[in-house]
């Protein structure tokens, strides 16, 4: 049998985050199951199907019914609440080593162009966007953006480790910094490396004209692991949105699924 898209125990973490629905005094037609409705999102997340090609034996309602609500819990921001809540259970089982924290980035393609693309330096100046990734030690994603593809990763350096969310899950304060941040060469900067370190967070970042071998690969391979299998959603291989928020959202939905493999595997 097929794995489901979203197993019940996912399900009992999110319900609770999805804003409450208040009917129209008006009445109108029943509307759908938040249940159904994100299961039609995780369909074309996975697939990369058309919104309009979404088939009706899933019971998810309409593209366009899923594609609203994408929109609106991008808004509201209940996709990174529950991105928070998963690292939270994560660190309550003991399963966040924040003893470092790698960082990378991919090029996709922009099929459509549309805001926030960019020509893309590796793919002949062609429309495209760029996904920042930055995970913990085992490869758990902490913070994902995206930009256009000409945006040099040093530029969302910051701007990542600004957007790992306190993580609770243990008594005392929440955490929200690595004990040091690992990168290749793309992030060589001496200011950014004392900013890190005036976040107490050792920065571990290869110099540009140095010889390989600095010994990063080996602890640096794990984010590298995690674009990949942020890339096997197909929606996320290839940027079809022209709205970077609606992108945003799949990648964001990307890291939820990873963190949710984590949390429930053995």
């Amino acid at each position: 049998m097929a794995k489901p898209l979203l197993p019940d125990e996912l399900w009992e973490i999110i319900e609770p985050v999805l804003p409450q629905w208040t009917p129209s005094p008006k009445g109108g037609q029943p509307r759908l199951d938040d249940r159904q409705v994100l299961t039609g999102i995780l369909f074309v997340l996975k697939t990369g199907i058309p919104w309009e090609d979404l088939p009706c034996e899933l019971g998810c309602g309409c593209g366009m019914t899923c594609w609203r609500r994408l929109r609106d819990w991008q808004t509201d921001g209940t996709w990174l609440k529950i991105h928070q809540i998963l690292l939270g259970r994560l660190r309550a089982a003991d399963k966040l080593d924040w003893s470092r924290a790698p960082v990378d980035a991919s090029f996709v393609r922009a099929a459509y162009g549309g805001e926030g693309t960019g020509p893309s330096p590796v793919d002949r100046s062609k429309p495209g966007s760029k996904h920042h990734v930055m995970t913990e030690a085992q490869g758990i994603p902490l913070a994902a953006s995206t930009t256009a593809a000409n945006v040099n990763e040093i530029d969302q350096l910051a701007p990542l480790c600004n957007a790992i969310p306190p993580v609770a899950g243990k008594p005392g304060h929440p955490q929200s910094r690595p004990d040091a941040v690992l990168g290749d060469r793309a992030y060589d900067s001496e200011p950014h490396r004392e900013g890190l370190r005036q976040l107490g967070v050792d920065p571990l970042l290869a110099q540009k004209g140095t010889k390989h071998g600095s010994g990063l690969g080996k602890f640096r391979w794990v984010v590298e692991r995690t674009i990949s299998w942020i890339h096997q959603n197909r929606r996320l291989r290839l940027r079809y949105e022209r709205r970077p928020d609606i992108h945003q959202a799949f990648l964001t939905l990307a890291c939820i699924k990873i963190c949710a493999a984590f949390l429930f595997s053995e």
